[in-house]
């Protein structure tokens, strides 16, 4: 009787952990995608999937973080910045899309940009997107390791038209 007692108060308490976990929110999810950046006089349209970039050109990354099946805006994470091989990072600004001076809002989320130098390396490069939530713990997503997927800088540089 006494084991089954003790079974049933460990059993109670490891339920209590599991309930604590769970109203203080599980893990973070990411979804997101690269698109060309909207740029004045830059060819190609604006805000279409793409992961190669010539130089020069406007890399925006798009991001959604999501807790418990809800939307992280400014106010449930403190930052959310994507970073580079070399070190370099980009934050994060949550916001209406399209801006408001471009048209009706369709969708909110966080976008980060990079224009890309002219002399940054061509290649493949693989990013970070790292989260931190209102207590600072951080959490990172990557993408896909298959090198077809990732961020590509080709050779050349894109010529801007007035």
């Amino acid at each position: 009787m006494r084991t089954l007692i003790l079974l049933a108060a460990a059993l109670s308490v490891l339920g209590f952990a599991g309930l604590v976990q769970a109203q203080q929110g599980g893990h973070l999810y990411f979804e997101g995608d690269l698109v060309r950046g909207v740029q004045r006089g830059a060819p190609g349209p604006g805000c279409v999937l793409t992961n190669q970039f010539k130089r020069l050109e406007k890399v925006t990354w798009r991001i959604r973080v999501l807790q418990d099946g809800k939307s992280l805006d400014d106010k449930g994470l403190r930052s959310l910045v994507v970073e580079l091989p070399d070190g370099q990072r980009f934050p994060a600004r949550f916001s209406p899309h399209p801006p408001p001076s471009v048209g009706p809002t369709t969708d909110y989320f966080w976008a980060a940009i990079w224009i890309t130098p002219t002399t940054y390396p061509t290649g493949t490069f693989a990013y970070k997107v790292i989260a931190t939530d209102l207590e600072g713990k951080t959490q990172t997503w990557e993408p896909f390791k298959e090198v077809r997927s990732q961020l590509t800088v080709i050779p050349g540089q894109i010529e801007f038209k007035p």
